[in-house]
């Protein structure tokens, strides 16, 4: 047992490219972990957007509703569907028409502009309000305002009609919010 030594696996000549296999083999878990941090990062972005479009939304859906309550006399006068990319009703000489024309270039998103693009909304943004219940006497009416636009990614789709088949086949896209709003007897 001459020369025989108790380390010699450890000796550099028997362990000869040992590293270099290491190294790849850590590259590779390397670059998994990376692949995987990136499809996180484009999902936060996603989410994020998404939560900016239904925080506007419920911003623009209680400004609506607070407009209706604060004109309750001519409440049925807000019955409509605003579709802000075909066009928005002209601002007449009564609030209910200058309401929902500023709602409508709200919905446009009008209050954020960059150059001449109007990006302060959401994607495909409309609004529609609709009355629920008649008024009566010792009845309130209640109006349905929602606003509808449309999402980055396919969900349930949604059981108030407002923007239905809007957003091109596939209506799991399409967002919506809605609040009621109640008018008590005027009369």
């Amino acid at each position: 047992m001459i020369g025989y030594s108790k380390n010699a696996a450890l000796h550099p000549a028997n362990s000869r490219g040992f590293s270099l296999i290491e190294v790849l083999v850590t590259i590779i878990i390397l670059m998994i972990g990376l692949l995987g941090l990136a499809g996180l990062q484009a999902r936060a972005l996603t989410a994020q957007m998404e939560s900016y479009q239904r925080s506007q939304a419920l911003i623009l859906l209680k400004d609506m509703a607070s407009r209706i309550e604060a004109n309750r006399k001519n409440a049925a006068a807000y019955v409509t569907t605003l579709n802000p990319a075909a066009s928005c009703p002209a601002a007449g000489a009564t609030v209910a028409s200058k309401d929902l024309n500023e709602w409508c270039n709200a919905l446009l998103g009008a209050a954020e502009v960059q150059g001449a693009a109007k990006v302060g909304a959401m994607i495909g943004a409309q609004g529609c309000i609709t009355q629920t219940i008649a008024p009566a006497t010792g009845v309130s009416a209640q109006y349905l305002v929602a606003v509808a636009w449309q999402g980055l990614n396919s969900t349930a789709a949604p059981s108030i009609t407002c923007g239905q088949n809007q957003f091109g086949a596939n209506d799991a896209l399409r967002r919506v919010v809605a609040i009621p709003v109640n008018i008590a007897d005027l009369l």
